[in-house]
């Protein structure tokens, strides 16, 4: 597959540092404003782990990582595709580290809107996450992490393995907490009691 074919072109090492910088103060712009929203810096357990297996509880969206990392994992593949796609749709070439630190630009912005008052309240009235409080900002510098993560996986694995790894993420998410990136946004978007019942154990 040539260059223009993948629509994403090869990084060089000087602009994968100068990308790499820009990506970096991105996520410290996102961190500054988070923190000025009035989100906690870490869990307000006041320690730090770095897997929270537990669904739901006090814990949830506040540490390194948990069951939720996988939906950001696959934020990345679906990011990456749509550039992927879009560079090859225009002909031309999108540099990677261009491409990444605006991968990371919007899933910083989802990370303010999913801290709002607005989609808290609503995971809270429309899902099983009535104890959803919002992210800690450990926990949303963790999700853009997973997310470049899965974008910089689909650059190097084979499409076919990546949506295989998607749909294995979702079946396991589903399977261990009831609940996934399809259900989440479709609980969002759209709620349905009977979901929210069986999320709940009920």
């Amino acid at each position: 597959m040539s260059a223009i074919d993948s629509g994403i072109a090869v990084q060089r090492p000087r602009g994968a540092v100068f990308w790499g910088v820009v990506s970096l103060a991105i996520m410290a712009g996102f961190a500054a404003i988070l923190l000025a929203m009035g989100r906690d810096p870490i869990c307000p357990c006041g320690f730090v782990e770095f897997w929270h297996g537990a669904a739901n509880d006090s814990g949830t969206s506040q540490h390194i990582s948990d069951w939720y990392s996988l939906s950001h994992v696959i934020h990345g593949f679906l990011f990456y595709g749509a550039i992927h796609l879009f560079g090859r749709w225009r002909g031309r070439l999108v540099g990677l580290g261009a491409a990444l630190a605006f991968a990371i630009l919007v899933e910083g912005g989802w990370e303010l809107l999913e801290n709002s008052p607005f989609i808290i309240d609503r995971y809270r009235e429309t899902t099983a996450s009535d104890l959803y409080a919002g992210d800690s900002v450990l926990n949303s510098m963790s999700d853009i992490a997973f997310m470049a993560l899965g974008f910089l996986i689909a650059r190097v694995t084979p499409v076919w393995a990546v949506v295989a790894a998607a749909i294995a993420m979702e079946l396991i998410a589903l399977w261990v907490i009831r609940d996934n990136l399809t259900l989440n946004v479709l609980m969002i978007v759209w709620p349905l009691e009977a979901i929210k019942e069986w999320q709940a154990g009920r």
